[in-house]
């Protein structure tokens, strides 16, 4: 069974799991799609942007755009703790033909290719699966793309094009074991309910290689902060590559194939690519790079409390607080600067969610008596990896990770 209607936000808040078994259908209809793009004003900031709560299951959010549909985290939401709600979780599609609704009760997951066994799996049987959990960052590679300078195409994120959850699921090295994953074998790709607008358009599909997907991280999720996943971030079944960009993981996954050969499909071999240099950073009209596909994150941090033109009064105590994380691993410090950089002091951090998780930090600075208070923020994780003090550009607008600033008015 189906449901036609859009749920009531409690409805929607209902886990995927009833005692034993599985809810006996869950669905969600999208307001009808308007056709055109939001003219987003960028540097400026989420202020200057149009918030909706016209989307199911999904509180006040920065409309990117509506087909496919892109919905940015408002600052304020990272102030308030290390777990992004889900109902202002950020939403990236590459297709607008979306399923509205999922019949939970005739889903299957399917893994086949170059496998001993081709598997059918219902809910049930996948609910079935020892159970694990995790807490990681899903940021998309184009998180900040608004602010690359000279400007490039793209969906206009500022830095709200990420979150931070606690993934309940199985891993997918248990499933690919079931299958029996044959000798060589090289990658493992993925695909979803969602479609491409016109006929010849490449289906969404993205592949790990074969010891990257038996890794024992990578995971399948149907629990996103305890509850059921949201229909806009992948119901029933989401692809978690724990310290990757998002564009790996895959929503509403029914669909694995083991591959013998190298992944030649169009969303690996031309798009998500970036120059293979330091920072996937090169000059703008630069021409004859290497390129790969994206892949690993690197270190960022950000504030949360303060923006450029917050007021403080002069020679007064200021609480500065944010978040940070370290990309592929954990965070290792963050550290403030009041001088432009020539010096720099370390701030307290929160509860160590995992090495994959936002990590709280927080300080206190004495505002000066005039003028501004210049502040530079930078994170270093476990590998030893600093965010730089230059910012990288390529023409994807991928993987910003410079050092933050902001300026503060003294009155």
């Amino acid at each position: 069974m189906t449901i036609a209607k859009q749920p009531d936000r409690s409805r929607s808040r209902r886990r995927l799991l009833q005692s034993a078994g599985i809810l006996g259908a869950m669905a969600a209809t999208f307001p009808a799609w308007a056709d055109p793009f939001v003219d987003l004003d960028l540097p400026g900031g989420p202020d200057r942007r149009e918030l909706t709560t016209a989307f199911p299951q999904k509180g006040p959010m920065i409309l990117q755009r509506t087909r496919p549909p892109l919905l940015e985290t408002p600052r304020e939401v990272f102030d308030r703790g290390v777990f992004t709600p889900n109902d202002q979780f950020f939403v990236r599609w590459h297709w607008a033909v979306i399923p509205t609704e999922v019949d939970v009760a005739k889903f299957k997951l399917t893994v086949r290719g170059h496998v001993n066994q081709v598997l059918s799996l219902s809910l049930a049987e996948l609910l079935a699966m020892p159970r694990v959990e995790l807490v990681a960052v899903n940021q998309c590679s184009g998180n900040s793309r608004g602010l690359f300078q000279p400007r490039v195409s793209g969906g206009q994120w500022e830095n709200g094009a990420m979150g931070n959850a606690r993934w309940t699921g199985f891993r997918l090295r248990d499933l690919l074991d079931r299958a029996g994953v044959k000798a060589g074998a090289v990658a493992v790709r993925f695909n979803g309910l969602d479609e491409p607008v016109v006929d010849g358009a490449p289906d969404f599909m993205k592949s790990l290689d074969i010891d990257h997907a038996r890794s024992g991280e990578v995971m399948l999720a149907y629990l996103m902060n305890g509850e059921q996943l949201p229909l806009l971030n992948g119901f029933p079944l989401r692809l978690i590559v724990p310290g990757w960009y998002s564009t790996y993981w895959v929503k509403m996954l029914n669909d694995i194939e083991v591959l013998d050969a190298p992944d030649e499909n169009y969303w690996m071999k031309t798009a998500y690519r970036i120059p293979d240099t330091p920072q996937a950073s090169v000059k703008p009209g630069e021409t004859g790079f290497k390129t790969v596909p994206i892949n690993r994150m690197v270190p960022r941090s950000f504030f949360t409390n303060v923006r450029d033109a917050t007021t403080v009064k002069p020679g007064a105590a200021v609480p500065l607080r944010g978040i940070a994380f370290g990309g592929d691993c954990g965070v290792s410090e963050v550290e403030l600067s009041t001088n432009s950089g020539e010096s720099w002091q370390k701030t307290a951090l929160g509860k160590d969610e995992g090495s994959y998780s936002f990590r709280q930090w927080s300080t206190t600075v004495t505002a000066p008596r005039t003028g501004t208070l210049a502040l530079q923020l930078r994170c270093t994780n476990t590998k030893g990896e600093v965010q730089p003090a230059e910012p990288n550009w390529n023409g994807g607008g991928f993987m910003r990770n410079v050092i933050e600033r902001v300026q503060l008015k003294i009155a």
